[in-house]
């Protein structure tokens, strides 16, 4: 039988055949479901980057920033307009009932708050 996978060298030290082996293997996979357009434009990155899909993937999971879509402060300022967005609507059936004078101080109470949210979330945005 034949001797496989060692062969002499010029040092008198027998060395192995072929590719050597990785310090760090990918053994482990991830797929994701995308689109044809968005399998389109990934494909399109890659190439004008010089790599390949997954070497392109990997590079931008790597140094991708994830913002959140509201921070904590901007979601307690949507659930206090929620929550005057239900006071207006009380007040709307009120003034259908006992007419819109006896609800008035009422809704400029209530709108100057709203106003006063909506410049702290525009201020937030810039």
């Amino acid at each position: 039988m034949k001797k496989l996978a060692k062969e002499k060298g010029t040092d008198g030290k027998t060395r192995k055949r072929g590719r050597p082996k990785k310090a760090i293997t990918r053994s482990v996979s991830l797929v994701v479901r995308i689109t044809p357009t968005e399998r389109l434009a990934i494909a399109g990155k890659a190439r004008n980057a010089g790599m390949r899909i997954s070497d392109w993937f990997r590079q931008s999971a790597k140094v991708a920033v994830i913002r959140p879509r509201l921070s904590e402060e901007e979601t307690g300022y949507l659930r206090t307009l929620s929550g005057m967005a239900n006071n207006l609507n009380q007040l709307t059936k009120l003034a259908h009932k006992g007419g819109l004078v006896s609800i008035m101080a009422n809704l400029r109470g209530l709108l100057s708050e709203v106003e006063r949210l909506m410049e702290r979330i525009g201020r937030d945005d810039s």
